[in-house]
């Protein structure tokens, strides 16, 4: 009986580790890593840290190629140079590139005047990788995104808009307040013992991800009443999410996740 437990152990293992190995089924990375000669290093090691590499989302989707052969010649056929007008990572591509997974961001970003200047091939013309680095690992913080816009849009730049790289600024902030806020209401629907009372209270938090979702897409064409105006929304029902969390008479409050302020109520009524 012990030896059939301990093989069935073994198979159940084995199972989860031809499993695992599926899952980092990207030979490109595989090769990549192994070969000390392999240029751009850093861009793979970028990529192994990124939301991409940790997804498996492997270097064909981007680059082409074929991710399923070690043969060298195999392997890159089809790819070509980012300096090349063609290649799906020239810069003036990117965005269609990203957007093959990122629809609502492209969406967004085809509206703007940065898109034009990339179709020109004009060189001011920012594209995703300006603000999200090369293999999309970078989020800027809100003072990174001010800087980055006063790039171009600063007192005496190319382009001076400086109203506009403060309004990026206060615009991510208030995304990433919103989002600080959604957390704080998911630790505490995490203290809900009723499960239909939990079911509706953790819909309720993922209408208002969905919120936050379509803000940042928003954003992305850089004229921000509709991220505005996505953030008003979420805020709205935050605020309704953690009346009903605290509110004893539907189905026992819930206390605040302690270390964490809650600024739902008046005060972020009046914002």
């Amino acid at each position: 009986m012990r030896k059939r437990v301990v093989m069935v152990m073994m198979a159940v293992l084995m199972g989860a580790g031809a499993t695992a190995a599926m899952a980092q089924g990207s030979k490109c990375a595989d090769c990549h890593f192994a070969n000390p000669d392999a240029p751009r290093r850093g861009h793979m090691s970028d990529w192994d840290r990124s939301a991409h590499g940790r997804q498996n989302i492997g270097c064909e989707k981007c680059h082409g190629g074929n991710a399923t052969s070690f043969e060298k010649l195999v392997a890159h056929k089809g790819i070509l140079s980012p300096g090349d007008r063609k290649s799906p990572v020239h810069r003036a591509n990117l965005p269609t590139t990203c957007g093959s997974c990122h629809a609502g961001q492209l969406m967004e970003f085809q509206k703007t005047r940065h898109f034009q200047l990339l179709k020109t091939d004009d060189k001011r013309g920012p594209t995703c990788a300006t603000c999200h680095s090369d293999v999309g690992d970078t989020l800027l913080s809100p003072k990174a995104l001010e800087s980055q816009c006063n790039a171009c849009h600063g007192p005496g730049k190319a382009a001076p808009r400086p109203e506009r790289a403060k309004n990026a600024r206060a615009m991510l902030e208030s995304v990433r307040e919103a989002r600080q806020l959604l957390k704080q209401s998911r630790d505490m629907i995490k203290q809900v013992k009723d499960p239909q009372r939990k079911a509706k209270l953790t819909q309720d938090a993922e209408m208002v991800a969905l919120e936050l979702k379509f803000a940042v897409e928003a954003g992305h064409a850089f004229v921000y009443d509709g991220l505005q105006d996505r953030v008003s929304r979420a805020r709205t029902k935050l605020t309704a999410l953690f009346d009903s969390l605290t509110n004893p008479t539907a189905g026992g409050a819930v206390k605040p996740v302690r270390g964490v302020p809650a600024p739902w109520t008046a005060q972020a009524q009046q914002r």
